[in-house]
Order: structure tokens, then C-alpha cells, then sequence
């Protein structure tokens, strides 16, 4: 059986700041705590993700106190590490895909922040590549956002997109934390 790899994207403690506004899933923290507990205890691979903003006032910036991981990443023991500037972990500081594949590694199992961006492009890019991605909805969280014509979606429809485009199309499959640890017994 192939190890599966546990990829967080983005846990970082500039996601905290109010400027984002109303965000959903508060539990998405403890989700994410536990599905890195039980990766850890059965020592299957942990990849971190931290986003490397370029924008010059964003938190995400390297350098400030909101590019860190956020408390629940405390104590982790990742295989890899590295930085990104664009919303795919597949396009960032160190080749993904190549590190995947050097280990064999063909299904991953992702969460982090934020839903629609970050976590649903590293999803969408994941099933294109041709791994068997699961995604863990309930550890993820994700903010209201406006559209063009002034309408805005909350954090909990946007979620609910996100799910719908990825099961809809494919790329992955759409699960609980509960679900996703109910698999590795």
C-alpha cells in the first residue's frame, strides 16, 4: 500500500488578522491539529506549505510574525517545508510533484487556509497531476469575498463551492477529518 501524504497549506498566524473579515469553520484548527497527530503517530509523510506574500503591507510577508505557522503546527515533524508566492503548493519554492514522486507517493490528503484558493488549486492541480487527492473540507476555513458586480458570498457558500467544484469535476474527493481518520485505522 502507498503512503499517503499529508499536505497543510497555509496555517499561518496572518490568516488571524482581522483585515480578512468574517471567516467560517472555527473548528478548522482542531481538525487540522488532528489529522497531523495521527499522520505523526503512524509516521507517514507531513509536507508544510507557508504562503510567501510579495505584497509590501500583507502579514503573509517572509520576515513578519504572520508568515509563521499558527500554535496547532507547533511540535511538527514535516518531511518538507517550503514557501510559495502563488496559490498552487504544485508551483512553490521546491518541485512538489517531483518530491512526490521520488517517494512513490501517489494520494495525498489536504487541508489548511483558505478553501477556495490555495487549498482548492493545490486540489484541482493535485487530481490533474494524477493523484488520488482527498480533501478535507472541515479543516479548512475561508472568508466572505465580494464578486464583481458587488455581491458578496459568504465564507460558508464559498465552502460549500469549493466542495461542489471538486467532487463536480473530479479533482477530488470531498471528506470530513472524522471520514479521513476513519480510513487510516
Amino acid at each position: 500500500m502507498t503512503e499517503t501524504a499529508l499536505i497543510l497549506i497555509d496555517v499561518q498566524r496572518g490568516f488571524d488578522e482581522p483585515v480578512w473579515g468574517p471567516r467560517n469553520n472555527p473548528g478548522a484548527e482542531a481538525n487540522i491539529k488532528a489529522l497531523l497527530d495521527a499522520w505523526q503517530e503512524r509516521r507517514l509523510p507531513v509536507v508544510l506549505v507557508h504562503h510567501d506574500s510579495t505584497g509590501p503591507t500583507s502579514a503573509l510577508r517572509p520576515g513578519q510574525p504572520g508568515n509563521d505557522f499558527k500554535p496547532e503546527l507547533d511540535g511538527a515533524r514535516p518531511d518538507l517545508v517550503f514557501g510559495k508566492r502563488v496559490n498552487s503548493a504544485f508551483i512553490g519554492d521546491v518541485d512538489l510533484d517531483a518530491w512526490l514522486r521520488k517517494r512513490g507517493i501517489t494520494s495525498i490528503v489536504l487541508a489548511g487556509i483558505q478553501t477556495n484558493f490555495c487549498c482548492e488549486t493545490t486540489a484541482r492541480m493535485g487530481g490533474n497531476l494524477g493523484y488520488d487527492v482527498t480533501f478535507a473540507l472541515d479543516a479548512t476555513f475561508t472568508f466572505d469575498l465580494e464578486g464583481p458586480d458587488g455581491t458578496v458570498l459568504t465564507a460558508d457558500e464559498l465552502s460549500r463551492a469549493t466542495a461542489t467544484n471538486l467532487h463536480g469535476g473530479g479533482f477530488a474527493t470531498v471528506q470530513s477529518t472524522k471520514d479521513v481518520l476513519a480510513g487510516l485505522s
